[in-house]
């Protein structure tokens, strides 16, 4: 088989500077470095011409008309002489070479405003789907009510181990910590008037009626909400969910309910523990500090705090729960099939479930303020 000729051209000055192209201006016969930068010089000395003849090529592919096409400044010459094939090769990189102009910016404000919008519409969704979560909670719980003999009892259990008995250790130490760094704080502000038995009704308030259950409900939003999240969000990557729906296995009544359930439970066991570790934390730093004995402390407790606190903190700590378990559900159902997908869910989870129980404590502190007191 004979090889073909490199691609070059020649100039013709007798004939209004016409501009002979011949050879094989193929993909192939561009990879020399040195022959394509010479067919460059030249192509660059021959811009301007207004004659092209292109009836010497022997082939011609997509590269080598976009070579000339770019060559002839992306528009046409006044004269080109070429084979018809190798004019339609040449029309369709002229026609798939035209770039439309990008539509005019608009001002930082506009986009401002765009992305604001973005977010607003973005977080209504979410929050249609958690508002469709509980409605569906409600259901499964009414059935569970019917025939409690059907009820996935055994993945209760489950989850109210491993959300509530295995979050103690890590609750009582810092609840513990928190108390001891509150009691030295305020000790050092009582002791200059002479108030140091005031740092039991601090405590026992801060602690019992927020502190102790917010701690818990945030360590158990890091630690439970995001295991919720990645278990079910494993489940869809591993298409887990699609086969519980293939088995007419609702996700409610066997994915969310029992957490939900589980964390309802847990959640005011695990305040109420907290709440004791930080106590005592306290009751330590109290002895240590200002010379307040563990039993005038224990005497003193009951007097200044009422019991109508203990009752709030465990009423809220019950929604805490189950709006973690929610939160994380919805996260986990939200998360698409790859890894991506599944640790910015698993962030979100997180991020979302922590933010959800300062507003709801803060709803609860407006709401009941005259309780307690």
């Amino acid at each position: 088989m004979q090889s073909s000729n490199p691609p070059s051209i020649t100039v013709n000055a007798s004939s209004d500077a016409a501009v002979h192209a011949e050879g094989a201006w193929v993909a192939a016969a561009f990879a020399e470095r040195r022959q394509w930068k010479a067919l460059a010089h030249e192509l660059e000395r021959v811009r301007q011409a207004g004659a092209w003849d292109l009836l010497g090529l022997e082939r011609l592919d997509h590269v080598g008309a976009q070579i000339l096409w770019n060559a002839w400044g992306q528009r046409w010459p006044t004269n080109v002489q070429a084979a018809p094939a190798h004019r339609e090769i040449i029309e369709q990189v002229a026609k798939f070479s035209e770039v439309p102009e990008p539509p005019q910016g608009h001002s930082w404000m506009a986009q401002q405003a765009d992305i604001l919008g973005g977010t607003v519409m973005h977080s209504l969704g979410h929050f249609k789907h958690l508002i469709e979560l509980i409605g569906q909670l409600v259901f499964d719980l009414g059935r569970l009510l019917r025939n409690p003999m059907r009820g996935p009892w055994r993945d209760i259990s489950g989850h109210l181990y491993r959300m509530g008995a295995t979050a103690m250790p890590i609750t009582a130490l810092v609840g513990f910590l928190i108390g001891v760094v509150l009691a030295y704080l305020m000790s050092l502000q009582l002791r200059q008037f002479g108030a140091e038995a005031f740092i039991v009704n601090i405590l026992g308030i801060s602690l019992i009626r927020e502190l102790g259950p917010m701690l818990g409900a945030i360590l158990v939003a890091g630690r439970s909400g995001s295991a919720i999240t990645a278990q079910i969000g494993v489940m869809r990557v591993t298409e887990e969910l699609d086969a519980l729906r293939v088995m007419g296995i609702p996700h409610g009544f066997r994915l969310v309910m029992p957490r939900a359930l589980a964390l309802a439970i847990a959640m005011p066991l695990i305040a109420l523990w907290t709440t004791l570790a930080a106590l005592a934390g306290g009751m330590l730093a109290a002895d240590m500090a200002m010379g307040i004995s563990p039993a005038y402390f224990m005497e003193a407790l009951p007097a200044a705090v009422n019991l109508p606190n203990l009752w709030l903190a465990m009423s809220k700590s019950v929604v805490f729960g189950i709006f973690i378990a929610l939160i994380g559900c919805h996260w986990g159902l939200s998360v698409k099939p790859n890894t991506q997908s599944l640790g910015e869910g698993t962030t979100a989870s997180v991020v979302s479930a922590i933010t959800m129980v300062i507003i709801v404590d803060a709803l609860f502190a407006i709401a009941f303020k005259n309780v307690g007191f």
